[in-house]
């Protein structure tokens, strides 16, 4: 594990300048409409997926949150704006910590959001409690799935919600032929994760943990459109003097983003959502 989060950590380490300097500093997919048609410019699309996703699960209020996996801070900087709450979040990189504590600090937001550089799993071992668990992107990188929902729900105040959203693989049966096999691989391996599960897995793991009031979906019709247009940023004079100057990680990640396209137009990956409630 702790080999994992190493790799993990310089993979964010290295490639997080170059996706801020082209993307910006919501480090995720975007939202393009329920079946991803909406055409819109994609700063908008990641936002409207933290959006979105707060709506669909009905997040009406928030006031302790835990950001599982938080990147350089967009998510949480959006939720704390929203509901007046207190953020605590995690990453592995700590270039992306230095990253998220200098916007915060522009934004006015240094004493509503906290970033620590550790496992997220390390969150257990704090008496905080939380009314939100929010992970964005982040589960795919956790090898215990089980052990992940147990984490969020001990978490979780009675009453609190969770809300996740991960790169998932396929439901089984049918059992994955050699090719999608091949495929799962290529992306497990160039993006750091241990083996994937299905969105409806997640569900039967977080009925086992205790959650109720569990909704699942599948929203990769909604993000397809949002490879594309990394893809086309790889291939841009910035985007590639910016891959060579991060370095194998990075280069290792762009070359991956073809197998994601062909993930999700195959259906062998997908983006599945989630939110639940400790009642």
């Amino acid at each position: 594990m702790k080999n994992l989060n190493q790799q993990i950590a310089n993979f964010y380490d290295t490639s997080t300048q170059l996706w801020l300097d082209v993307w910006g500093e919501h480090m995720h997919q975007g939202y393009y409409g329920k079946d991803g048609a909406d055409k819109k410019d994609h700063l908008r699309a990641q936002e409207d997926l933290i959006n979105e996703l707060l709506l669909w699960a009905d997040v009406r209020n928030a006031h302790h949150v835990l950001d599982a996996g938080c990147g350089v801070g967009g998510s949480a900087r959006i939720i704390s704006k929203k509901f007046n709450a207190a953020i605590t979040g995690y990453t592995l990189s700590s270039k992306q910590a230095a990253i998220a504590e200098q916007i915060n600090r522009k934004q006015g937001l240094e004493n509503k959001i906290t970033i620590h550089v550790d496992d997220m799993m390390e969150a257990g071992n704090t008496n905080q409690q939380f009314d939100l668990v929010w992970s964005l992107e982040s589960a795919e990188h956790i090898p215990d799935k089980e052990k992940l929902l147990q984490l969020f729900y001990d978490k979780l105040q009675t009453g609190g919600k969770m809300v996740l959203a991960t790169w998932c693989c396929r439901h089984t049966p049918p059992e994955f032929t050699n090719k999608e096999h091949r495929l799962i691989h290529h992306v497990q391996h160039n993006y750091h994760l241990p083996p994937m599960i299905s969105i409806e897995t997640y569900k039967v793991l977080a009925e086992k943990t205790g959650f109720k009031n569990i909704v699942a979906a599948d929203w990769s019709k909604s993000v397809v459109p949002f490879w594309d247009a990394v893809i086309r940023s790889a291939l841009k004079w910035k985007g590639i003097t910016g891959l060579l100057r991060a370095g194998s990680p990075a280069i290792k990640g762009a070359f991956a983003l073809r197998h994601m396209k062909k993930g999700y137009r195959t259906g062998t990956i997908r983006f599945g959502v989630l939110h639940a409630e400790k009642l």
